[in-house]
């Protein structure tokens, strides 16, 4: 009996002490903040869906009008000194990180325009391997043949775009060539460059000056006026043979 009394009084100690309203809080607490802590996941949490929308209609259209020439102008400085100081591999990740933010004057560019930058990135970087040496001018190597071509694509009649390919194409070296998606709205008369490369940022170590072109011409935009569809040349490599002693 003594033992039952002591327990009758414990109990209604605690009781009067709070303790179940304690714990029924203290339960409540953790209800609630684990209901919240679903509601915000990142896995389809709705409440996390409704301000992630609402934040992209105020901060997406801002940052997509906002003048940025202020800050590329500070950014190409700090790369330049940082280009000066990194590491081969980094100097040339850096290199086309400074090339691709370079904003595009001019909104459309010539194909027998680009057609002459990227007989310029043939002459710097084709492979001189089985080519004849030539003394006309000096020694130097044979010129290989290059040609550009646009091939359309057999569209819709009642579709309101056009599809066509540019092919850049050095039979002499193959990784040379290059070929880029266009397209054309039928109300407009300049195509737009579709040219799509890996943009994440350890790729840029490895991407070619005529691909760093390309990408910039795409994102900013820039239209293609085909004013040739064909054209066929002759480019000679800049490096010079190595000199020999008879």
């Amino acid at each position: 009996m003594n033992l039952e009394k002591n327990i009758k009084d414990v109990i209604a100690q605690q009781l009067e002490n709070g303790i179940v309203e304690n714990l029924i809080s203290e339960q409540l607490k953790q209800g609630v903040s684990k209901a919240l802590e679903d509601l915000f996941s990142s896995y389809g949490g709705e409440a996390r869906k409704v301000i992630e929308n609402k934040l992209k209609s105020v901060i997406v259209p801002y940052l997509e009008t906002y003048d940025y020439s202020e800050y590329i102008t500070k950014l190409d400085h700090v790369l330049v000194e940082t280009i000066k100081e990194a590491s081969f591999d980094n100097r040339k990740l850096l290199e086309n990180f400074k090339n691709l933010m370079i904003e595009e004057k001019e909104k459309t560019m010539k194909l027998s325009d680009l057609f002459e930058k990227w007989k310029e990135y043939v002459a710097k970087k084709v492979e001189t391997d089985g080519l004849e040496v030539e003394f006309d001018d000096g020694p130097e190597y044979e010129a290989v043949e290059v040609r550009v071509e646009v091939e359309r694509n057999e569209d819709r009649s009642w579709s309101i775009f056009e599809h066509a390919t540019i092919f850049f194409e050095c039979e002499h070296d193959e990784k040379m060539n290059f070929e880029v998606p266009i397209s054309l709205y039928k109300r407009d008369e300049q195509w737009d460059l579709q040219y799509r490369s890996n943009k994440e940022l350890k790729s840029l170590r490895h991407l070619n000056d005529f691909e760093i072109l390309l990408m910039r011409l795409s994102q900013n935009s820039v239209k293609i006026d085909l004013d040739i569809e064909y054209e066929d040349d002759e480019v000679t490599p800049n490096e010079e043979p190595e000199p020999t002693f008879g």
